[in-house]
């Protein structure tokens, strides 16, 4: 098995020689005087078009940096310090109680694996909307939301139980403890208790990030699966970067593997009205940073899974679409603190032109002018890298035992089914103009099962 560096290494050769060549063949076009320019009103139409979808170049530029400058393959999380000086972490999941043999299931393996890595000082919190009914331990706390309880800005489903959380008579813990974020699929690793207790014990910022990824157990459906591959090179590239390099979330969160202090996540809170209900990870980030806080990112990394079909995926980005719109117009967060998010939701609209722009030249007589088909160029590259890597990174091949179960893994990378789906949910978004609706997708495999 090749070692971590040395894969880290191929993987920039690889990433680099891909990169530069596409730019040196479309130089040398220009240059060989194969280019003609064309100034039709066509022409120049659909290059305003391309330079339009161009506003996705600092979200490419940031996953570019991000896979290149850091490890893109690292191994085994090392710990710093010794687990007995840690401070007391809570790790809390946040749930409906929809699925309550799926939390049960968790609780038990997520103690487990707490245990297996040394943890001393903890303990998990499952806040519920329903009650679960959690085996009886000391370190595990059930939770369940009083159906009366309101908060001051009348904040509503997950932002509401999490709200709950913070309130007097309600926490039990202290300003300088921690608390872990994780959904109800999440599944803790010893790399990502390892690299908890790193950064709660440095202690040099309020709230962390770490990786997820979804390929790690049994995987229910490939092609969401590999869809949700994207998200895997965005923790890697540009939240990893973001957070290395400027401690601000510019380009917002996720809400599982969220790592944040007590006093400074009460501080920021999570009452913020029906606009921080919906992507209320998101708003809580942008808030944080508007109040002055820091982040980081967190070694390790944690499991869930994809969404089992497709009718869910497809309610999922459109939730996530309207909640991130209203983040992005919500008047409580400043325009400085919210403007790479403005260009990263601006970008996936244009999602269905940026596909358009990529095919025309191949169906007409059509060229982009070189300033503007160089930097496309770059993102189409780092675009369908993306899959490629997110894969790599979460599909353990060593568990399927025939050539041709691998290959079928691998041709659906380089199928375009995933960016259809991510284009009908856009057109989901645009028709459907209920902002206000939370819907929750099933994560209960034995539920599926059932149903199925």
């Amino acid at each position: 098995m090749l070692g971590y560096k040395i894969k880290h290494i191929l993987h920039c050769c690889v990433f680099l020689t891909i990169i530069i060549g596409a730019l040196k063949v479309r130089i040398y076009r220009y240059l060989s005087g194969n280019d003609k320019s064309d100034y039709s009103t066509f022409t120049i139409l659909f290059n305003c078009i391309k330079l339009a979808t161009l506003i996705s170049l600092p979200h490419m530029l940031f996953n570019f940096l991000g896979l290149i400058l850091y490890d893109a393959f690292p191994g085994k999380v090392k710990l710093k310090g010794s687990p007995l000086l840690a401070p007391f972490i809570n790790i809390r999941v946040v749930t409906r109680g929809d699925y309550p043999q799926l939390v049960k299931t968790n609780v038990k393996r997520n103690l487990k694996t707490c245990m297996d890595a040394g943890l001393k000082n903890f303990q998990i919190e499952v806040v519920t909307g329903k009650p679960i009914g959690l085996m009886s331990h000391r370190r595990i706390r059930e939770l369940v939301v009083p159906n009366e309880y309101q908060t001051k800005t009348g904040a509503l489903f997950k932002a509401r139980n999490l709200q709950y959380c913070l309130e007097d008579g309600v926490n039990e813990l202290a300003d300088h403890d921690w608390i872990v974020h994780l959904d109800e699929e999440t599944l803790l690793t010893e790399n990502s208790i390892y690299g908890i207790l790193n950064f709660v014990l440095d202690g040099k910022h309020p709230f962390g990030q770490g990786l997820i990824t979804y390929a790690n157990e049994t995987v229910v459906n490939w092609i969401t699966t590999v869809a949700d591959s994207i998200r895997v090179t965005d923790d890697m590239g540009k939240l990893r970067f973001q957070f290395h390099t400027f401690h601000r979330p510019l380009f917002s969160i996720k809400g599982s593997f969220l790592v944040a202090q007590t006093g400074a996540e009460k501080h920021v809170s999570f009452d913020n009205g029906l606009d921080g209900s919906i992507a209320e990870d998101c708003f809580f980030a942008l808030k944080a940073d508007s109040l002055g806080y820091t982040f980081d990112f967190i070694e390790g990394e944690m499991w869930e899974m994809s969404v089992f079909t497709i009718s869910d995926f497809i309610r999922q980005r459109t939730r996530w679409n309207h909640g991130i719109y209203l983040v992005i117009t919500s008047n409580l967060i400043p325009l400085k603190n919210k403007i790479y998010v403005v260009f990263m939701w601006t970008s996936l609209q244009l999602l269905p032109l940026a596909i358009t722009c990529g095919l025309l030249p191949f169906i007409i007589n059509l060229d982009y002018y070189i300033l503007i088909d160089l930097p496309g160029i770059f993102i189409h590259i780092i675009t369908t890298y993306t899959y490629i890597y997110g894969s790599i990174q979460s599909i353990s091949f060593e568990n399927y035992s025939t050539l041709s179960s691998v290959m079928l893994k691998i041709l659906l990378l380089f199928s375009p089914v995933t960016v259809i789906l991510e284009c009908i949910a856009l057109v989901c978004a645009f028709f459907d103009r209920n902002y206000y609706k939370f819907y929750v997708v099933n994560k209960d495999q034995s539920v599926a099962n059932h149903q199925d």
